[in-house]
């Protein structure tokens, strides 16, 4: 079913005569050579012919982007009026580095072995040693025929001087601890560059000019292109452009219900937690100003992208996803700022989709992870996608042209990190390192368990703010069924057992 609507979603293209830069049958760009990028045939994928009518791809990632900024970027308001939003995307694991790793991989962090951002079960070193790199959407898309790039953020612990380049990618340009966005290196293909602090260094403006000068370059050649575009934006310490540095004056942040609230029968870790005090407040209200400063820049590198791909020609050949690598409390249940809840605030982020074959103001309610991405990109490409991805490809979905089979609970997975004074996550004492947990998140509700015993339940239904945990009032069946089905998708393994296992709960 999925290979049917892929080829109805290409027809637009083909039929209206947008294909741009997609007609070419030369193979990808080359590799630098000291990136020590496996071939096509060595990292296990299929090559295929590069065919007319298969899309562009554009990924623009970006780092804590919680939902509640979404409104102050008014291009990405416009690719969703052009397009598609996810009303339930969530990611597999609310922190950078899992989250990232499940995203290249389509995998869950039970199947990558990524749960933190450094140490025994995380970040770059141990994701490098596993060899993941070596099977990625970018190798695939590579073995397709597709030049790739990446901009930006990779994994936590990667270092440019290091002059690594992964598997997969034709161009690419990383950075490492560059949060400040200003005074960093980038591995330029092999070459460290260091960038300073003059207004025209700000990452998010440098990354954002090279991946529209790619584009430029691929379309020219009529080759079909993907690109990522990583951005530390809006990452703690949540630095904005010069420009931006005076906007928004007074601006608060957002005093939902959820603000300064405990839910009821609060699991261990958060019960008993004090109320903000007012200098508390003020700090939040600070912080969440500087992280709408951070996002302008973004929402202009949004903006300076669409205007390269019209540019190039190849606008209409071109599917545009916006989204985050996880989200971000600010005050909510009593929380200093920080992620890596089980709550909306940080596991719920912007997933916007605009491209050729997308319904303008489609709005996808399905449950969507970020497991997804990498079978989707594979299926506009043509590209093959090994069996033991755990995702599937929401093409479908996209189309809009009928009810589709669809998971019922997407999965999110959580290890406790060990403070690290170099992880810049590592959580403050206040601002919420929940134990272990695994969670289900359906359209509705949301199910916890946690490695202390704790259970939490929120139907969200009815309660949007998960303010009431009614997990000791669940029936014996009812919270039996439960875990079976957490436990069936904390335990599966590839695409065929994965999707078995999210349609119980």
């Amino acid at each position: 079913m999925g290979l049917r609507y892929r080829v109805g979603v290409l027809a637009v293209v083909a039929v209206l005569g947008l294909a741009g830069g997609c007609t070419s049958r030369s193979g990808p760009g080359p590799v630098t050579p000291s990136s020590g990028a496996a071939t096509p045939a060595a990292a296990g994928a299929v090559t295929t012919t590069p065919a007319a009518g298969r899309p562009n791809i554009v990924l623009v990632l970006t780092d804590d982007l919680s939902m509640n900024l979404v409104r102050y970027m008014p291009h990405v308001l416009a690719m969703q009026r052009r397009g598609a939003s996810f009303a339930n995307y969530t990611v597999t694991d609310s922190l950078c580095c899992p989250s990232r790793a499940s995203m290249l991989t389509g995998k869950f962090p039970h199947n990558t072995g990524i749960f933190t951002n450094h140490g025994a079960d995380g970040g770059f070193r141990l994701f490098h040693r596993k060899g993941l790199e070596k099977s990625t959407f970018a190798t695939d898309l590579q073995a397709a025929g597709y030049r790739t790039a990446f901009f930006g953020k990779y994994l936590n612990e990667y270092q440019p001087k290091g002059r690594f380049v992964p598997p997969g990618w034709t161009d690419w340009h990383a950075g490492g601890n560059a949060y400040r966005n200003f005074d960093y290196d980038l591995n330029e293909n092999g070459q460290v560059r260091h960038y300073g602090t003059a207004p025209a260094d700000y990452l998010t403006d440098v990354v954002g000019a090279k991946a529209s000068a790619f584009i430029r370059d691929a379309a020219a050649a009529r080759t079909p292109f993907l690109v990522e575009v990583a951005t530390y934006a809006p990452h703690s310490p949540y630095t904005p452009a010069p420009r931006d540095a005076r906007a928004f004056p007074g601006l608060t942040a957002p005093r939902s219900p959820a603000f300064e609230a405990l839910p009821s029968d609060a699991p261990a870790w958060l019960a008993g937690r004090a109320p903000l005090g007012a200098q508390q407040r003020g700090w939040l209200d600070v912080i969440f100003r500087q992280r709408v400063q951070a996002v302008q820049a973004v929402d202009r590198m949004v903006a300076s992208l669409q205007r390269s791909l019209s540019a190039a020609g190849v606008a209409g050949s071109t599917m545009l996803v916006f989204t985050s690598d996880n989200g971000y409390h600010l005050g909510e249940y009593r929380l200093a700022p920080g992620k890596q809840t089980a709550f909306d605030t940080d596991v719920r982020v912007p997933l916007v989709v605009s491209g050729p074959g997308v319904p303008a103001g489609r709005v996808v309610r399905e449950p969507v992870t970020n497991i997804d991405l990498r079978p989707t990109f594979g299926e506009l490409a043509g590209a093959s996608v090994p069996a033991d991805v755990d995702g599937r490809s929401f093409v479908p979905l996209l189309a809009g042209a009928g009810p589709v089979p669809w998971r019922k609970a997407a999965l999110v997975e959580h290890h406790h990190p060990d403070p690290d004074p170099r992880d810049p996550d590592s959580p403050s004492r206040l601002s919420g390192n929940p134990p272990d947990y695994a969670a289900l998140r359906t359209a509705t509700y949301t199910y916890v368990e946690y490695a202390d015993g704790g259970r939490e339940f929120y139907n969200r239904a009815s309660d949007p703010y998960q303010l009431r945990n009614v997990a000791g009032r669940l029936s014996p069946a009812r919270a039996a069924a439960l875990h079976a089905a957490l436990k069936g998708l904390t335990t599966c393994h590839g695409g065929a057992a994965c999707q078995v296992a999210d349609r119980a709960g």
